[in-house]
């Protein structure tokens, strides 16, 4: 869940000091829009194929009152580091060194660019980053085979924000993510018992438990960089699948 827009955000908003303290739009528009959840992966429905799984979660939306409101697209492209390239922290539990960086960008967030490495450091900055990869191919080459994203309908049911799209992989689907946002809170764990009485209504036994991306967190402040986390996390999962399409939730 992340804070609604700024030209959404409820009139009983009343900025903190950190956000009238931002001096730059773009900061601005990331402090605004720090509402969101988790994505988890669930079970392609046995007997139908993507598009028709996705038409069924969008006609349960309808059925609830949900408003479609335009589109979204999350696309992540993924870069191998060179071995001249030294990641401060970036390190598998395994001992091995992390060589792959992950760039994410969200049409939530058009001013921004997200930078990942698996298990950190992240960086957020603004769309002119492509730009410099460009400039870095010394070291970071694109594994431009491996490009992945999600797109589909934006729903709008009262304080709620639900995302269903399907993941591409060049020209293959490869499952379904469902994103949901609760506008009013940034704190997760005040909210997170909501969030899970909403996703049953149309997800039912598919609902997610508590994301693991909130496992290090320890203010429980939600961020739009955790939301690239677990995108970027969910799309890893599923380009290693090596069987038919699979669902996932957010």
């Amino acid at each position: 869940m992340y804070p609604r827009r700024h030209h959404v955000v409820p009139q009983r908003h009343i900025a903190t000091e950190s956000e009238q303290l931002c001096s730059s739009p773009h900061q601005r528009s990331m402090r605004a829009e720090a509402e969101g959840w988790g994505v988890s992966q669930i079970p392609a429905l046995e007997g139908k194929s993507v598009q028709q799984a996705v038409e069924m979660l969008t006609k349960k939306l309808e059925v609830l009152g949900a408003v479609k409101q335009g589109t979204f697209c999350v696309d992540c492209e993924t870069y191998h580091a060179g071995p001249a390239v030294t990641i401060p922290g970036g390190v598998f539990p395994s001992g091995q060194p992390a060589k792959f960086m992950y760039i994410m960008h969200n049409t939530e967030y058009p001013l921004s660019c997200f930078a990942l490495f698996e298990n950190g450091p992240y960086l957020v900055a603004d769309t002119n980053f492509d730009t410099l990869m460009i400039k870095l191919k010394g070291f970071f080459q694109n594994a431009k085979s491996n490009k992945i994203e999600s797109r589909g309908p934006r729903y709008q049911y009262g304080d709620f924000l639900v995302k269903v799209g399907t993941v591409t992989m060049g020209p293959s689907v490869r499952g379904i993510s469902v994103e949901v946002e609760y506008s009013p809170c940034i704190v997760s764990s005040d909210c997170w018992n909501l969030m899970m009485e909403f996703m049953q209504s149309f997800m039912g036994n598919h609902t997610p438990g508590t994301p693991s991306v909130f496992s290090t967190k320890h203010d429980g402040i939600y961020t739009p960089t955790d939301t690239a986390i677990q995108y970027m996390e969910l799309f890893n999962k599923i380009r290693k699948q090596q069987q038919a399409p699979v669902s996932a939730t957010r």
